[in-house]
């Protein structure tokens, strides 16, 4: 018999997947749209030359309307996304290596201790993000606090859509152990794991810090742990609330990261 608790926490966690998974379908259309745009004006281009250019690579088939191309757009890649997408930051971290990351915010400083030898990937992408100031002056824009309790930054543009242009694979995502029956395992407190799409390698930039026990299926590569200070400054921005009174949304405190640095601990 599954308690109304754990019934509850499996509806958070369910609302959380598809939550990401309609971020991630709304970027795919935004790309998707900006790369028939693109095409259309090639087109016209080369039309004006004498001659034809068709967007899916095959003459014989019909062209789609931007808006029915966009509206067609899943979480699966198309070519032409594949095609336009920035490749994954050359690897420059030492693997054997443990990293720091530093999080200066509006609401307190956040020290995050990185396992190279576990998540080299992830590493290597946010120094290579941190490096160039990737993370400066964005907001953490969402908050969680039924069922699944985290908080949720990375994102340049502030609505869950953004992303680095690349994605990396998931790692290390055996390290909370087996999936129980309900398909979720314990992200502790002080965790900090890889947002993604609820598909396999679709991490980018979007990162959440776990500030209180959450139950989550081990699809999130978690890379980190936050030290007490920053972990205590989560909480509190966590116990301000969502604004508007909802449990998922903006935080009421409003936390804007001013700088991530990342270097070799």
């Amino acid at each position: 018999m599954v308690s109304s608790d754990q019934r509850r926490r499996q509806l958070a966690r369910e609302k959380f997947e598809r939550q990401q998974q309609r971020r991630e379908e709304a970027r795919r259309r935004t790309r998707r749209l900006t790369v028939i745009i693109a095409s259309s004006v090639a087109v016209v281009a080369v039309i004006g030359a004498g001659a034809y250019v068709s967007l899916d690579g095959d003459d014989s088939k019909s062209s789609k309307s931007s808006t029915e191309a966009a509206a067609s757009a899943d979480p699966s890649a198309s070519p032409s996304e594949s095609e336009s997408k920035a490749p994954e930051p050359a690897m420059k971290i030492d693997k054997k290596a443990k990293y720091t990351m530093s999080l200066s915010t509006s609401q307190g400083d956040i020290g995050i201790a990185m396992d190279a030898a576990k998540t080299p990937h992830t590493t290597n992408s946010f120094k290579a993000l941190a490096d160039k100031g990737y993370f400066d002056d964005t907001k953490c824009h969402r908050l969680t606090t039924e069922g699944i309790f985290v908080l949720q930054c990375g994102d340049p543009k502030g609505d869950g859509t953004g992303g680095p242009g690349y994605t990396i694979p998931d790692e290390n995502l055996t390290a909370l152990g087996k999936a129980g029956d309900a398909g979720s395992v314990t992200y502790p407190a002080g965790t900090v794991a890889m947002a993604n799409t609820g598909q396999p390698g679709t991490g980018g930039s979007q990162f959440f810090l776990v500030y209180k026990d959450t139950e989550l299926p081990p699809s999130y590569t978690p890379f980190g742990t936050m030290d007490d200070a920053g972990l205590k400054a989560v909480k509190k921005v966590a116990e301000a609330g969502v604004a508007g009174g909802a449990g998922d949304g903006a935080p009421k405190k409003a936390v804007t990261v001013e700088k991530v640095t990342v270097d070799k601990a």
